[in-house]
């Protein structure tokens, strides 16, 4: 006979989602409105207020596009790529590979600047690109690049973009919330995000933000957006002010309300505070990795707090120790991707999940699947160097 699916208990610690705290759970399961009722309509209102004080802006085209960060991502690009432009494309992990498909998907020239993996964008060579491509319609590049553990620098990239008359596409899937996204100090263009990682809401929403330059691409236009469901020319009269809205799709309603908790949460905290939190219990991690002999792969200073990509000890069977994780712990931590499998372990540290009990949890669960494939520890190393890091 078939029954209602009941999920395990999971501690979510890999690169997305993250735990979802109770009341983002209670708030979706509150009853469902139509998606022009009109109450429906002001909680979109509040949506739309608290995605732009996340995001540092005033863009007035501020909304949570209805799929997740894939769909944010592809928004961007569909709306402000036409065919045979060109784009310059920063690729230094699987997500700028992802990003370059997309420009070659709207017909438009993909001009690629490649960094290894584990290391951050290079602005001389991003410039570089730029110089060599007069008339570039915008520099497409990951901030936090969830398949390394990397930030790069997107301050710097956004005012080159802005020199050499380019917009910028900005991913900041799992950087939103975690660390600062400051979209109107950059210069930022366009910058889309998930809702299921440092915003620890369910999958399934992507904030996305344009600046008014962005708009007015949008505006000139020669051909028609490539995707109807993602035109912003006709999200906008969904998502724009005013209590009359078109009718464009129906939203998803009882997802809304969890990112509307989940921003009123980050509200709560503080965003700074949210900031603070994250790298702190990075911090932490850090110091019981590497009490226990064992270190990250990017290089300090360009380190994401929110995605850690653990080198995993020459000898070890990474698969067979994640499944152990899982089957005795109920933890979930994320196997390297690409040229990384097998490599790395990606140990995130988002929204919920970055508390001193979870840092303790895994380090204490990573210590006991290591000791188990023959690796010698102190027994507890790594979860006092923690909590020694956590008091100093």
């Amino acid at each position: 006979m078939t029954q209602s699916f009941q999920p395990p208990k999971r501690i979510l610690m890999g690169p997305g989602p993250s735990d979802v705290h109770h009341r983002v759970l209670e708030a979706m399961a509150r009853p469902t409105i139509g998606h022009l009722d009109p109450a429906f309509i002001g909680m979109m209102d509040q949506v739309k207020a608290m995605l732009q004080t996340a995001f540092f802006t005033g863009n007035a085209l501020t909304l949570a596009v209805s799929g997740p960060g894939s769909a944010g991502m592809e928004a961007c690009f569909v709306n402000l790529i036409e065919p045979d432009e060109t784009v310059v494309v920063c690729v230094n992990g699987v997500f700028g590979g992802r990003m370059k498909e997309n420009v070659e998907r709207c017909g438009a020239k993909a001009v690629v600047v490649e960094d290894a993996w584990g290391t951050p964008v290079d602005p001389d060579k991003v410039e570089a690109a730029l110089k060599a491509n007069p008339g570039v319609k915008a520099l497409a590049f990951v901030h936090a690049e969830t398949s390394t553990g990397v930030e790069s620098d997107a301050r710097t990239l956004c005012e080159l973009a802005r020199e050499y008359g380019a917009l910028s596409i900005v991913d900041a899937v799992t950087s939103l919330g975690g660390i600062p996204v400051l979209v109107d100090p950059w210069g930022a263009d366009a910058v889309y995000s998930g809702s299921q990682k440092c915003l620890s809401c369910t999958p399934g929403l992507s904030p996305v933000t344009f600046s008014d330059r962005a708009v007015e691409a949008l505006a000139a236009r020669k051909t028609k957006v490539r995707s109807w469901f993602l035109d912003f020319s006709l999200l906008t009269a969904y998502w724009g002010g005013g209590a009359k809205r078109a009718y464009h799709h129906t939203a998803p309603i009882n997802a809304l309300y969890g990112l509307h908790e989940s921003l009123v949460m980050l509200h709560e905290e503080g965003i700074e505070q949210s900031w603070t939190r994250h790298t702190m219990m990075h911090r932490a991690l850090l110091a019981g990795l590497e009490a226990m002999g064992l270190g990250l792969l990017v290089a300090e200073g360009a380190r994401l707090p929110q995605l850690n990509a653990v080198l995993v000890p020459a000898g070890i069977d990474e698969a067979a120790a994640r499944t152990q994780l899982l089957q005795k712990y109920g933890l979930e931590i994320g196997a390297g991707l690409g040229g990384l499998a097998g490599k790395v372990w990606r140990i995130g540290l988002m929204g919920q999940s970055a508390t001193p009990r979870h840092v303790a949890t895994c380090l204490d669960a990573l210590e006991d699947v290591l000791a188990a494939q023959g690796v010698k520890l102190p027994t507890g190393a790594g979860v006092a160097a923690a909590e020694r890091m956590l008091r100093d």
